[in-house]
């Protein structure tokens, strides 16, 4: 069987970011949750990316759960003919410059799979899923 997946096909990437779960020691049930955090930092810091002249193709997608509840925040990205990665204890203070730079590598890739050895540290031991790409509509006709 083959591990590579369908063509690249280019395109936006999603990101959903979790933004319901909360840390288990967060005394503050009416806090913030860390992933509605984390997702404004990521727009944040994506715009910010935009007008320094170097934009990477990512929308930040808020979603309610990823079902991944014991490793907050948990984000997903995924892309049409790329695979999709799902990864959880992302802290939205320290981890921000590593997902933009593993997206900006998962963006430069032919099907969404960066080298091991070239994925920041956050992407290597948050590592949740990697999910097949869907098949392209006229390979599967």
């Amino acid at each position: 069987m083959r591990d590579d997946g369908p063509e690249s096909v280019s395109g936006e990437i999603i990101l959903n970011v979790c933004t319901t779960c909360r840390d288990a020691g967060d005394p503050d049930p009416q806090a913030e949750r860390p992933g509605a955090i984390l997702a404004r930092v990521l727009e944040a810091a994506l715009a910010a990316r935009a007008s320094a002249g170097d934009p990477l193709p990512i929308r930040v997608e808020p979603v309610a759960c990823l079902s991944v509840c014991k490793r907050p925040c948990t984000l997903a990205a995924s892309a049409p003919g790329r695979w999709t990665y799902v990864w959880g204890d992302i802290d939205p203070a320290t981890h921000v410059e590593d997902i933009l730079d593993g997206l900006a590598k998962y963006a430069a890739s032919q099907d969404g799979v960066v080298p091991w050895r070239e994925r920041p540290d956050i992407f290597k031991k948050g590592v949740v899923a990697r999910i097949p790409p869907f098949p392209r509509r006229d390979a599967a006709e």
